[in-house]
């Protein structure tokens, strides 16, 4: 890697500030990037950034990369090493009630974004993007070379608009750029939007959890030190330029451009209903569950194909979920104590 800074946008949040952290232990110098909105609550956020802020490598830029001239003005006269993208709006459900925040911030935003790289000549753009774009897509495990164009979710679409947005610029520019397909990714300093979260805030105070799909929902949970061991790794290694395919042989995930695609994932797909189970184990309470039907935009599983991962960088996912929930309900308890 270079000596220049690695620009993290999403610093604030839950896997930024895990990769944030990690690239800071290891002596690498951090610009990190965050909106700092009340999506959820920003005091969560806060107390990640003053960890953060310990170490004299990090500088922090309180900024909406949705805003041109500001997102214009952070690259402007700095050079950094690689750029990792991981800001965006979240979250499937609250796309069907705020579609035009996703709009903003997952595809203006990340233009801004992909301007800034390529004027600045970027070494690397690493983006995030989501299991959510495999949609209707039923064959499992979900893999990175089967055609993804039928999202169930504003949300997926735009995370797969920015993975055909990136791939322009790769062959325009000859950006590098690697997408990354998040899957369920959980642990302490998780987001309080996504399922573990809730259903051990709901434990606790003895609320009720809605189990969708009437309880067979069933996810791939990713422990998230395996994710920031995946995209360190990922971080060094920016896709080649490569020949072009004999015809009709293109492939999703790979492009005679420097562009890639891989899926983040455990390849184990959990029931939620197991996930629940092992929350009471900890919280020694017992949940009040309420059995209700599939929301929209969700699909009933996810497990990913991590093959090309393990492949080029050596690694694959694989904390059990049993260990996983243990650490994240040590950090829940600590981090909530006497609040």
């Amino acid at each position: 890697m270079s000596d220049h800074p690695v620009l993290v946008t999403g610093a604030a949040g839950f896997i930024g500030f895990g990769l944030a952290r990690r690239l800071l232990e290891g002596g690498r110098a951090v610009v990190g990037v965050d909106s700092v909105n009340s999506y959820y609550d920003p005091a969560l956020k806060e107390a990640r950034l003053a960890i953060l802020r310990r170490s004299k490598n990090f500088t922090f830029h309180r900024l909406d990369l949705a805003e041109r001239k500001p997102t214009e003005a952070l690259f402007h006269g700095r050079d950094f090493g690689p750029v990792v993208h991981l800001a965006a709006q979240a979250g499937v459900r609250h796309s069907l009630e705020n579609p035009h925040a996703y709009v903003d911030a997952n595809l203006a935003g990340f233009l801004n974004v992909l301007e800034g790289c390529r004027h600045r000549r970027s070494s690397h753009l690493v983006f995030a993007s989501s299991s959510s774009v495999y949609g209707a897509n039923t064959r499992l495990p979900f893999s990175v070379h089967d055609n993804v164009d039928h999202p169930v979710s504003l949300y997926g679409a735009t995370k797969k608009s920015n993975e055909l947005m990136a791939h322009a610029y790769s062959h325009l520019y000859a950006l590098p750029t690697t997408g990354l397909r998040f899957f369920t990714v959980y642990g302490p300093w998780g987001r309080p939007d996504m399922a573990m979260f809730i259903f051990a805030k709901a434990i606790v105070e003895g609320s009720p959890i809605r189990l969708f799909n009437y309880g067979r929902m069933r996810r791939d949970f990713t422990y998230v030190d395996d994710v920031v061991e995946a995209v360190e790794r990922l971080i060094g290694r920016p896709p080649p330029s490569g020949k072009a395919p004999p015809a009709g042989e293109l492939d999703p995930a790979t492009s005679a451009a420097p562009w890639r695609i891989y899926n983040i994932g455990n390849n184990t797909s959990v029931e939620i209903s197991r996930l629940v189970e092992l929350l009471e184990q900890e919280f020694g309470r017992k949940a009040k569950t309420e059995l209700v039907p599939m929301q929209p935009g969700d699909v009933p599983e996810t497990r990913a194909d991590v093959d090309d991962l393990m492949r080029d960088v050596g690694f694959r996912p694989a904390t059990p979920i049993e260990e996983g929930v243990r650490r994240f309900a040590a950090w829940f308890r600590e981090f909530f104590k006497g609040r």
